[in-house]
Order: structure tokens, then C-alpha cells, then sequence
């Protein structure tokens, strides 16, 4: 098992580390290629301020290796676009660029970044909209319960509207991670 933590995300001191990722690009479908440094920090002091989305770093043995976004779909991102239920987060994750790739890393970032979710009692079922041309994260999602609900038109993409419950992660994931 690859040992996983999370902490929030400091927009200031975290900045440059995160304007790397999101620019990089392998992050194209994260829509935010020619963000500049103060866009970065100004996109993740507003969501630090939000009282209905956070940011985590995820870390790999201590190290900075990926980005976590919770949100609560009735309020960000999907208001409107679908018929939430109490119970609902929403999430976003970006696995940080590398030259030396290690297979099976970002299914198990996927993995854990559910199981960090999930560890909440109140979360009933963790809601996506990724881009519909995402094929790599659509293959990731199913791995570990998502379904596809609908295609939805966003103001910034078409997106599918995917969603897994805790009963479908933990028939995907059969571990004690999921179990929680």
C-alpha cells in the first residue's frame, strides 16, 4: 500500500508548486494552461475563503504529489446542473506531473483520495464532472465505482456527470481503505 496524507492547501506558500502542476501540459483538462502565478494564488486564496469548497495537497511519503479539490456540488461547479442530495461532495484531483511515471500511482492516488472522502460519515456519494474527452480519468472513475449519470453542458466544457456511492467504491475498491 502507498502511504497517502493530506493536509490543506496553503494558496500562498503552496503558489508555485501548484501554478507547476495546473500549467503543465499533461493538466490541459484542469483549464488552467496559461494561468499566471497571481491567477494561480487568486483562484486558491478565493477557494480558501469558500465556505462550500477546499484544497488539500496530497502528499507520498511526506512529499507534495498531487492536488485534492472538495466541494459541495449544490453550491460549486454543478448548482443547477443536477438534482443534489444531501450527502453529496463533489471532488476534483490532479496526480503532479513526473519524467519517471510509476504504474498503478494515480489509481492509487484515485484510490485514496476517495477513501479520504469517504471517511466521512455524512458523505453518501462523491459527485464529477470531468470532460467528456477525458478518457484517461473516465477509466480511473469507473475503477472505483463512478458511473456515468449524463453528459452536461457546462459554461466551460461538456462534462459527464458522474457519480459513486459508497457501496458501489467499496464493491470496486474491496480493501479496508474503503471500508471506512
Amino acid at each position: 500500500m502507498i502511504p497517502f496524507t493530506f493536509r490543506p492547501l496553503d494558496p500562498l506558500s503552496d503558489s508555485e508548486l501548484v501554478h507547476r502542476w495546473v500549467t503543465h501540459p499533461k493538466a490541459a483538462f484542469w483549464l488552467m494552461q496559461d494561468a499566471t502565478l497571481p491567477e494561480v494564488e487568486r483562484e486558491y486564496m478565493a477557494i480558501a475563503a469558500s465556505e462550500h469548497h477546499e484544497a488539500f495537497i496530497g502528499l507520498h511519503d511526506g512529499a507534495p504529489a498531487f492536488l485534492m479539490e472538495r466541494y459541495d456540488p449544490a453550491h460549486v461547479e454543478l448548482n443547477g446542473l443536477y438534482d443534489a442530495e444531501p450527502g453529496d461532495v463533489g471532488m476534483h484531483f490532479l496526480v503532479a506531473p513526473t519524467d519517471t511515471p510509476v504504474h498503478g500511482f494515480t489509481r492509487a492516488v484515485i484510490a485514496a483520495v476517495m477513501a479520504e472522502l469517504f471517511a466521512d460519515p455524512a458523505t453518501r456519494r462523491v459527485v464529477v464532472e470531468p470532460d467528456v474527452r477525458n478518457h484517461a480519468v473516465h477509466a480511473l472513475n469507473k475503477s472505483v465505482g463512478f458511473e456515468v449519470v449524463r453528459e452536461i453542458e457546462k459554461p466551460e466544457k461538456r462534462a459527464a456527470l458522474s457519480i459513486c456511492t459508497r457501496r458501489s467504491y467499496r464493491a470496486a475498491v474491496p480493501s479496508k481503505e474503503s471500508r471506512r
